[in-house]
């Protein structure tokens, strides 16, 4: 019997505040509706703060309340974990007021937002690209922020996400013996990411798939591919002479070697 009482009040209180909010809705006060969405805001029921700001946003517009309701409904979608709205509207914050107390907050938010869309590395890499040059851009205007380490950070995060992202395309086309595409995509990823710490995987799949690709050409151009082959291995040796592939990459020279030979015999 308690559990039905407690129930009853319950389905009450839900519903005369459901009825509060409706008519608050419907009300020409608008002084009162700014209020209401600020509680709101502050309890974090960011739905009904956002329905009530973006209400009061075209009535106040050139207005200094306008600054402060576009920050509210920008915090809102963020609240309700809307990424892409608030990243929107934490950007049209900066087009909009661009003077404003708020811009060097919302320049980081905005940002953040990117960052926060940024996918797994196997999917397209668009958010994290523009969360670095937003944070970039957040690391010039603002360099003595107290947010700069943070920026770096993410920075370093999404660069890194970037470079596996690379690395896994180009061993897509290399893992599926499609040798032309492996080695344009391999060259690609290390001339953009000579740092990468997938660098010495990347040189010795360059190596295997110059090889490849010479030993199953047309024997028109298997001279000149297996020279590129052989180019490929003495750069591969000479910055890791101590690679953990070096029997196989061994075993390739051999292999050149012999086809090579073929024609310092004929000459």
């Amino acid at each position: 019997m308690r559990k039905i009482v407690l129930l009853f009040v319950l389905f009450a209180f839900v519903l005369g505040g459901c009825s509060e909010y409706q008519k608050l809705l419907k009300s020409s006060d608008n002084s009162l509706k700014y209020k209401k969405a600020v509680e709101y805001y502050s309890t974090e029921d960011y739905a009904k703060a956002a329905t009530l700001f973006e209400e009061l946003l075209p009535i106040y517009r050139g207005t200094s309340k306008a600054e402060t309701i576009s920050y509210y409904i920008a915090y809102c979608s963020y609240g309700q974990g809307d990424d892409i709205g608030a990243g929107y509207f934490f950007r049209n914050f900066l087009k909009t007021f661009p003077d404003s107390p708020y811009s060097e907050e919302c320049l980081f938010m905005s940002a953040y937002c990117y960052y926060r869309e940024s996918p797994k590395p196997r999917l397209d890499q668009t958010s994290t690209q523009d969360a670095i040059d937003a944070f970039q851009l957040y690391i010039n205007r603002y360099p003595n922020s107290t947010r700069i380490p943070k920026c770096n950070k993410y920075i370093d995060e999404m660069q890194d996400k970037l470079v596996y992202k690379s690395y896994l395309s180009a061993r897509n086309y290399y893992d599926r013996e499609k040798y032309p595409s492996a080695i344009i995509a391999l060259q690609n990823s290390l001339k953009d990411y000579p740092g990468s710490s997938h660098r010495e995987d990347l040189m010795f799949m360059l190596l295997e798939s110059k090889h490849q690709l010479a030993f199953k050409s047309i024997p028109s151009k298997q001279r000149e591919r297996y020279n590129n082959a052989k180019e490929e291995y003495y750069s591969f040796v000479d910055e890791y002479p101590e690679s953990k592939h070096m029997k196989r990459a061994e075993k390739m020279l051999e292999d050149i070697e012999a086809y090579l030979s073929k024609f310092d015999i004929n000459n």
